[in-house]
């Protein structure tokens, strides 16, 4: 019958769950640290995408590397930088 699948859930498009992101696996890039997370690890945003970077600090200008990209954030490890001047 018409409307018998009506109560089953929609199924995603995949462009909205796999929506292309500012950053790749494996990207080096430069950032500044502009806050530190509830755990302690220094937070960076490019094009608005959060990225936790462990051991930064605020206010770092740091050159990371992406290690993992998950829905809504990343996380990166830190190849240089330090305090800003």
């Amino acid at each position: 019958m018409a409307g018998e699948g009506d109560t089953q859930s929609r199924p995603r498009s995949p462009t909205a769950l796999f929506k292309e992101k500012p950053v790749k696996v494996g990207e080096e890039i430069d950032v500044t640290v502009s806050e530190v997370s509830r755990r302690g690890d220094g937070v960076a945003r490019v094009q608005g995408f959060v990225i936790f970077i462990p051991s930064a600090k605020q206010g770092m200008q740091v050159k990371i590397r992406i290690k993992e990209i998950r829905p809504n954030f990343a996380t990166a490890e830190l190849i240089d930088g330090g305090p800003t001047s």
